[in-house]
C-alpha cells in the first residue's frame, strides 16, 4: 500500500507517528500547503525511509491527482479540515485511488426552517457520487476518525453482537481535559468545532427521518467512565447521525457533545458577534483594505491544538451509548474509548484528542491493506464488520471498553 496523506497538522502528525510503528504499507507521502510542516512531520520519524514530504494545495484537485500518480499512491488519506473534503474526494477518484477522511462534506442549513428541516446534510455531496465510485470499483471510506469513525464501528458491533433490537443509538463525547495557562483553548480545530457546534444539530427517528433542532438543545448529564465523571452534553451536528441509519437499524440516533457551559457561552458569543462566519469581510490593512474570514481570524488568535499537549491534563472519552433488547430483555450499554493525555504525550508525543482521532484511520488502512475490509462505493465505517477493527485497535495498544448501564 502506498498512501498520500494530505495535511500535516496535529492529526496528520499523529497519523505518521502511529503508522511508523506498523509494517503494512510501503510508502507514505506527507503533503501540506506549508512545506515546512510536512518536512517536520517526516523529520520526527527518525529516518524512516517509507515517509517523504511534499508541498500541495489541498484545494487544487489537479495538483493532488498529479501527486497521487507521481508517487503511485493507491490511497489518499485526508487529514485537512472539512473545507477540503470535496476537492480531495474528487482528486482521489480522478487518480483511481481509494479515499479516506475523518469528516465529511459540509452541510448547509435549510433556508426557511433551519431548526426543523435539513437543508444539505453532512456527506450529501459525497453520497450523490456513490454510484459512480461503485461503478468504477473504487472505495471512499468516509467518516473514519474517532467521531465519526470508531463511534460508528461501535454502533455496528452493538447491532451485530449485543442486541436483537435497537431503540436508540446515542454518541456521547466528554472529557475532563484542562490546559495550563489558557482560559479558553480548544483541544481540537476551532474552525471545525465552530462549524459542528453552531450548525443546526441533526436527529434521526424512524418514520420521521432526519430533522434538525436548535444548537445545544436537549441538555443531559452523562456519566463518563475512567474517572472523567458527569458532564453536561448537548445536541451537536455530527456525521454519525447521517451515517449510522444507512447501515444500522435503530429507531433513534443522536450525537451529544460534552462541551461545558463556559465553552457553549463562548461559542454563542462568537455567533452573536458574527465571528463564526466564513464569508470574508473587508478590514483595514497596512497596505490597504484586505478581505478576511472572521472564523479564520478566531482560529489564528487561538493556540494551535497540536501544540498544547505539554500543558494539557486529563482524559478524553469517545463512545456510543445503545439502548434496546437482547433475548427478550431490556439492555443498555456504553461502548467507549478513553485516552489519557499523559500517556499519549509520553508514548507518541501527541496530545490526547488528536491522537485518538488519528489512530482510527491508520487501523482502517491496515484492514484495507490486509483485505479484512474491502468494498466499493461511498461507505461509512458501519458498512464493514466491526470485530476485526476492534481487535486490531487493541493490538495497537489502545483497548476499548464496554459498560452495562
Amino acid at each position: 500500500m502506498r498512501v498520500l496523506l494530505v495535511g500535516a497538522g496535529g492529526v496528520g502528525g499523529a497519523i505518521t507517528r502511529i503508522a511508523a510503528r506498523r509494517p503494512f504499507f510501503e510508502a507514505m507521502v506527507v503533503a501540506d500547503y506549508d512545506p515546512d510542516r510536512a518536512e517536520a512531520a517526516v523529520a520526527a520519524l527518525d529516518g524512516d525511509v517509507r515517509f517523504t514530504a511534499e508541498q500541495v494545495d489541498a484545494g487544487d484537485e489537479a495538483a493532488v491527482a498529479r501527486l497521487l500518480r507521481w508517487h503511485r499512491c493507491d490511497v489518499l488519506l485526508n487529514a485537512t479540515d472539512p473545507r477540503f473534503v470535496m476537492p480531495l474526494f474528487r482528486a482521489a477518484r480522478a487518480a483511481g485511488a481509494t479515499y479516506l477522511d475523518m469528516a465529511m462534506s459540509l452541510s448547509r442549513p435549510h433556508a426557511e426552517r433551519p431548526y426543523e428541516e435539513c437543508g444539505v446534510k453532512l456527506g450529501d455531496e459525497q453520497f450523490t457520487q456513490a454510484a459512480d465510485w461503485e461503478k468504477e470499483g473504487l472505495l471512499a471510506l468516509v467518516g473514519m476518525g474517532v467521531e465519526p469513525g470508531l463511534s460508528d464501528v461501535f454502533a455496528r458491533y452493538a447491532a451485530d453482537e449485543l442486541f436483537d433490537e435497537i431503540e436508540e443509538i446515542g454518541i456521547r463525547d466528554g472529557a475532563n481535559l484542562t490546559v495550563d495557562g489558557y482560559d479558553f483553548a480548544p483541544s481540537f480545530s476551532i474552525w471545525t468545532t465552530i462549524e459542528e457546534c453552531l450548525n443546526p444539530p441533526v436527529v434521526y427517528e424512524t418514520g420521521k427521518g432526519w430533522f434538525t433542532t436548535e444548537p445545544f438543545s436537549e441538555p443531559e448529564v452523562f456519566d463518563f467512565p475512567e474517572g472523567i465523571g458527569p458532564v453536561e452534553c448537548v445536541n451537536v451536528e455530527h456525521e454519525e447521525v447521517l451515517l449510522v441509519p444507512r447501515w444500522v437499524d435503530a429507531r433513534r440516533v443522536t450525537f451529544k457533545y460534552g462541551l461545558g457551559r463556559e465553552f457553549v457561552e463562548t461559542l454563542k458569543t462568537l455567533h452573536l458577534l458574527g465571528l463564526d462566519r466564513t464569508d470574508p469581510v473587508t478590514v483595514p490593512g497596512q497596505d490597504g483594505p484586505v478581505k478576511v474570514s472572521p472564523r479564520d481570524v478566531v482560529a489564528a488568535c487561538l493556540p494551535d491544538p497540536a501544540t498544547l499537549g505539554e500543558r494539557m491534563h486529563g482524559k478524553t472519552c469517545a463512545g456510543t451509548w445503545v439502548r434496546g433488547v437482547k433475548d427478550g430483555k431490556p439492555r443498555e450499554v456504553y461502548l467507549y474509548h478513553v485516552v489519557d493525555n499523559q500517556w499519549s504525550m509520553a508514548e507518541y508525543g501527541s496530545q490526547a484528542v488528536v491522537w485518538q482521532t488519528a489512530i482510527n484511520p491508520v487501523v482502517a488502512l491496515e484492514l484495507l491493506a490486509t483485505g479484512a475490509w474491502s468494498g466499493a462505493g461511498v461507505l461509512g465505517p458501519e458498512a464493514f464488520p466491526a470485530r476485526p477493527f476492534l481487535d486490531l485497535l487493541t493490538d495497537y495498544g489502545s483497548p476499548w471498553g464496554m459498560r452495562e448501564q
